[in-house]
């Protein structure tokens, strides 16, 4: 029998979000719902209220979440009632093209439910929701496919351990996945915000030296001091891409730059900073989000020729849920990776768009919404 829960909804491009009744459907073959217990706002879900992801209205927003599984459908397998699980946005289908030849990670057919959610009564009553990277866990309980339930340490924090569901990870992935951070590389990050400070903690786990993170808030670079950066650069002051050389022509003699820079930010200007910022055959991985109207900077081909390398983009940190969520809950119970330090505040359903502001001025890594 379907259920009426508490969601955070966005009805049109810019408008403030609502908190409304939604309609939870039954789970139906390769279905799950899940009990949210926390939700951190995401800057990708301002980009949905915004219409920056696509106008496919009303978006049932909230994804990076953890919870119980409450109901599955009957030839659901993977997950129970009563697990405790992270939600991803990558439920691999096995059987698209890039499944097949072996990057799962790049699956390109991952699966969401079938079923559609519903505004529960009111204005719009009936209407059905577009749920943010399909999962809208700004909500008491959601629908997703049961791919998309990674089960994990019930014993973990879950507004800790959520976060891995896109934004965190993203930037762990993008350092240590995408951009191959590790022993006897140089990493910079350009950007430190939640996504920007993971791609630090990720290059540290990685063991990579020197560690150097770029911004223009003093705030956001000392917490980048605290998760792992070993050198700060305040870019309205100094030009990054002369201060990232110099430092790493100190531990690595004749560097040019940064074996791996990490841009989390998502502008050409920042992009164009990435690119000049690497050591030659260096890598630059793009993880910041940029918006539809914005274009590659114009930079001579044979600057792109003659530094050779790799210009990536990091789709969730190219990470396969089942295979990274683990590990890294693993690595937070044993003190090893600082997920807490990403929580900046707990916050309740009702104050989502409060939380925006704050996240558009840089006052937090990640609020977190407690059900």
């Amino acid at each position: 029998m379907s259920q009426v829960v508490k969601g955070v909804i966005a009805r049109s491009k810019g408008a403030p979000v609502e908190t409304v009744n939604i309609t939870i459907p039954d789970p139906g073959p390769g279905e799950a719902v899940v009990k949210i217990e926390t939700c951190g706002v995401c800057h990708t879900d301002l980009h949905y209220r915004e219409g920056g992801i696509n106008d496919e209205f009303p978006f049932l927003l909230g994804h990076e979440a953890a919870g119980i599984v409450e109901a599955v459908g009957d030839d659901v397998t993977e997950v129970a009632p009563g697990d405790f699980v992270i939600l991803n946005w990558r439920a691999v289908c096995g059987q698209c093209r890039a499944c097949k030849r072996g990057d799962l990670h790049y699956c390109f057919d991952s699966k969401n439910a079938t079923q559609k959610m519903t505004i529960a009564d009111g204005e719009g009553a009936g209407t059905e929701l577009s749920p943010a990277l399909g999962i809208g866990a700004f909500a008491e309980k959601t629908l997703v496919a049961a791919g998309q339930c990674t089960k994990v340490d019930p014993q973990a924090r879950a507004a800790a351990v959520g976060l891995l569901g896109c934004g965190v990870m993203a930037g762990l992935g993008a350092a240590i996945n995408t951009g191959g951070a590790t022993r006897g590389k140089s990493l910079a990050v350009i950007g430190c915000g939640g996504v920007g400070v993971a791609a630090i903690a990720g290059g540290a786990l990685a063991g990579a030296m020197p560690i150097i993170a770029v911004d223009i808030d003093a705030k956001k670079l000392a917490k980048a001091k605290e998760l792992g950066a070993t050198h700060t650069v305040d870019s309205s002051t100094t030009d990054p891409i002369e201060a990232i050389a110099e430092i790493c022509d100190k531990y690595y003699p004749g560097a040019e730059g940064a074996d791996v820079v990490v841009e989390a930010v998502g502008r050409p200007e920042t992009w164009k900073q990435a690119f000049y910022a690497r050591d030659l055959a260096g890598t630059v991985v793009l993880v910041g989000v940029p918006n539809p109207e914005m274009t590659v900077p114009e930079i001579p081909l044979i600057d792109v020729f003659g530094r050779g390398g790799a210009l990536k983009s990091s789709w969730y940190g190219d990470c396969l849920p089942n295979r990274d969520f683990p590990m890294l809950v693993d690595l937070y119970q044993n003190g090893r990776l600082d997920l807490d330090a990403f929580v900046t505040e707990e916050i309740g359903i009702d104050d989502v768009e409060a939380a925006f502001e704050k996240m558009h001025h840089g006052d937090v890594l990640r609020s977190v919404v407690v059900i």
